[in-house]
């Protein structure tokens, strides 16, 4: 999906939020030289492998300005308290002609409320609190600590108002190409789209 967009061969990709390192063998597989970031030290060096990997926070990168050719981010968008200063934070270290890509699952979708789904239609608090009674332990993703509401309307606007990139892609990353203008449908896609793709061009 990323290369869609531009070839990979010889980039250089910084996932923000690996965890661990799901894709790195994808964007090696595809020529491309990765590297990974994320807050959790444990979590980059579960799978072990020969890849880069730096601590740090999506929201306060430790990288140096335009210098990578795609930063990437897998389902973490949901998971901060300010997505505006991630996104900001990818396209600062993008280099000019460069891709952000980024995904996350919207708060109202049947997933949203990641371990404690369905029951987040209830409310954050509510779903989290019958978690823990029911499986003794809280969850790994506390709503308003580590899970937050993001709507696809909401990432549509943050993303389209940005004067410093091109929007390339917006869709349901997980359904199929006839399902592309769900995103446009108020309402509906807040319910059916699951899980929004972007692609941005910094320009």
């Amino acid at each position: 999906m990323v290369r869609e967009h531009g070839e990979l061969t010889g980039r250089l990709i910084l996932d923000v939020g690996a965890g661990p390192l799901y894709f790195a063998r994808a964007f090696e597989g595809a020529g491309a030289a990765y590297i990974a970031c994320d807050l959790d030290v444990g979590e980059l060096t579960r799978r072990g492998g020969g890849w880069g990997a730096v601590a740090g926070r999506a929201q306060s990168l430790p990288f140096a300005d335009r210098s990578v050719d795609v930063a990437f981010s897998s389902n973490v968008l949901e998971h901060v308290p300010d997505p505006q200063l991630m996104c900001a934070e990818m396209v600062r270290v993008t280099r000019p002609g460069g891709l952000v890509v980024l995904s996350f699952t919207n708060w109202l979708s049947p997933w949203g409320g990641h371990e404690t789904a369905p029951w987040h239609y209830l409310g954050g608090d509510f779903a989290a609190r019958r978690y823990e009674r029911r499986q003794g332990h809280p969850p790994k993703n506390r709503y308003g600590r580590t899970l937050f509401k993001l709507s696809i309307g909401q990432i549509s606007r943050m993303v389209r108002n940005r004067g410093d990139t091109d929007v390339l892609d917006l869709r349901p990353r997980y359904l199929p190409s006839w399902a592309r203008p769900l995103v446009r449908v108020v309402g509906l896609r807040e319910l059916l789209t699951w899980n929004l793709w972007i692609v941005l061009r910094r320009r």
